[in-house]
């Protein structure tokens, strides 16, 4: 049986204290305490046959607060970016790390290996009509650097992509919106039934991190209400052969008191039957490798190409 791989990205998630002005501590999210037994807190470590969730590094052995840009490509290509740097970036990548990416982003590397893949997020009619490539974020570069196809916003309509908010409400007070409001349930069983056609499927949601800057408590339970829900679409009648990984860049919304982001380990959850080929992942930027010599058997381990 094929292999199939959900790779969710939550910007701006990590694991925290058990205190009032953490909404992990607090929220209930059914589904993921149903599979874990746990929340997604401070030292969580559950590791069965089915289900692995631990905390993982995300500073990287460098100075000072990690930083999106270099994050995500420590997770979308697998190299130190931070320590290629000497720090973390925020925002969008560089031209420094851009040369990264073209290097090897995880789509690059899939299409190299000859494993179907699709970035399954929706783009809205307008984002290319700009020229200002320096807001392209990580996972964008990623997939020009594939040369892949970017969903639009029709195969968000037939069900073939899902928008980064999840539910398409951000849509609904554009100009001419012609994209209706789903449930996330709906959404999760989107993003599930891609894999019908894709290998490698890749998903970001950088709401939360959104939320964790504005620190709204409210705000932040409702996201991790709707992920639970989101997370129950994905698991509704999922075939055995697909395998879900969630994890972060940077911690942020598990501390509200501030409204910054922190240096506190970040969550990998993997839930599926191959989930502890990732129990060896210590940091962020290992995921990426376990992804393509464990999880698909790609051997000899791969070897990094000189920055």
């Amino acid at each position: 049986m094929r292999k199939k791989l959900i790779f969710i990205f939550l910007d701006g998630v990590g694991l925290g204290d058990d205190v009032a002005t953490n909404p992990l501590a607090s929220v209930r999210m059914p589904i993921l305490h149903q599979l874990t037994g746990k929340r997604l807190l401070r030292n969580v470590h559950v590791c069965s046959n089915k289900v692995l969730l631990k905390g993982i590094d995300a500073c990287l052995n460098v100075d000072g607060i990690p930083q999106s840009a270099t994050g995500q490509t420590c997770l979308f290509t697998g190299y130190n970016a931070s320590a290629f740097l000497g720090y973390h970036l925020m925002a969008y990548p560089t031209e420094e790390l851009v040369q990264i990416i073209q290097k090897r982003s995880i789509f690059k590397y899939a299409n190299s290996h000859h494993i179907s893949n699709v970035f399954a997020n929706s783009y809205t009619d307008g984002f290319f009509t700009s020229d200002n490539t320096s807001r392209y974020s990580v996972t964008t570069h990623s997939v020009l650097a594939a040369h892949n196809r970017f969903n639009t916003l029709d195969d968000l309509i037939a069900g073939n992509a899902v928008h980064w908010d999840i539910t398409n409400s951000t849509l609904q007070n554009m100009p001419n919106n012609r994209v209706p409001e789903i449930s996330p349930f709906e959404a999760g069983k989107n993003l599930k039934n891609i894999t019908n056609t894709h290998d490698l499927v890749v998903f970001e949601c950088f709401l939360p991190d959104l939320i964790g800057h504005r620190k709204d408590m409210s705000k932040s339970v409702a996201f991790f209400d709707m992920f639970d829900e989101f997370l129950r679409g994905i698991l509704y009648n999922k075939d055995d052969s697909i395998h879900v990984l969630m994890t972060s860049d940077h911690g942020n919304i598990e501390d509200l008191s501030f409204g910054g982001h922190s240096k506190n380990e970040v969550p990998l959850l993997v839930i599926g039957n191959e989930a502890k080929q990732f129990q060896e992942v210590a940091r962020i930027d290992g995921i990426f490798d376990a992804i393509f010599s464990k999880f698909f058997n790609m051997k000899p381990n791969l070897q990094k190409e000189k920055l």
